[in-house]
């Protein structure tokens, strides 16, 4: 089928073509922490990102000040944001960098130099991945997890809790953040009733 030939009708359905907000939500709200040329810490959100394996994160990016501190620096952190950091997470997306040296004071944020890549950690998000650059081209980074650092206010048993991060995603249909819901499912477990 080419670009020219029209959709047909899904029995039951309503068709919304393939560019509709809704190809895979709801997306994550990462936030991209990278150092300047003058070592300026900034810091934006990205809702395009995902694991690409074990080990690397890929998140789709246009120009930015980010991309270009990435040049500078191969190296950047990401964190997720949470409830209790809407505001400047989403004031983080909104200004950027290049008209807004100072972004995350504004927001009230502090950093941490990562003492394991040449990026900052921003202190506010309680979990932080610290990552090297392994590709960026055609809009598409690709990084590679050094570490990866939480607060132990959001551990239960030593292991992270999304009950205690309450990350945000966003919705692009509703062009808004929700909040992660309940546990509805152990993963390889709810399915066993059917290979019995």
């Amino acid at each position: 089928m080419n670009n020219d030939t029209p959709l047909q009708e899904v029995a039951g359905r309503v068709n919304f073509g393939p560019n509709h907000a809704l190809v895979t939500t709801p997306q994550p709200c990462v936030m991209i922490a990278t150092w300047d040329k003058e070592h300026n810490p900034d810091v934006m959100m990205a809702a395009w990102a995902g694991q690409l394996d074990y080990k690397q994160i890929v998140i789709s990016l246009s120009k930015h000040k980010t991309t270009d501190n990435l040049a500078v620096t191969g190296a950047f952190t990401v964190s997720f944001a949470d409830e209790s950091t809407v505001a400047e997470s989403d004031y983080f997306g909104l200004v950027s960098g290049n008209k807004v040296p100072d972004k995350v004071a504004k927001a009230g944020f502090t950093i941490t130099p990562s003492p394991n890549v040449d990026a900052p950690i921003i202190n506010e998000y309680p979990l932080t991945l610290e990552c090297k650059v392994v590709c960026f081209e055609d809009g598409m980074l690709i990084g590679e997890v050094i570490n990866q650092s939480a607060d132990e206010s959001i551990l239960t048993d030593g292991k992270i809790d999304l009950a205690k991060l309450k990350p945000i995603v966003f919705d692009a249909a509703g062009m808004c953040y929700r909040a992660l819901g309940e546990v509805v499912g152990q993963a390889w477990g709810a399915g066993k009733a059917f290979t019995e």
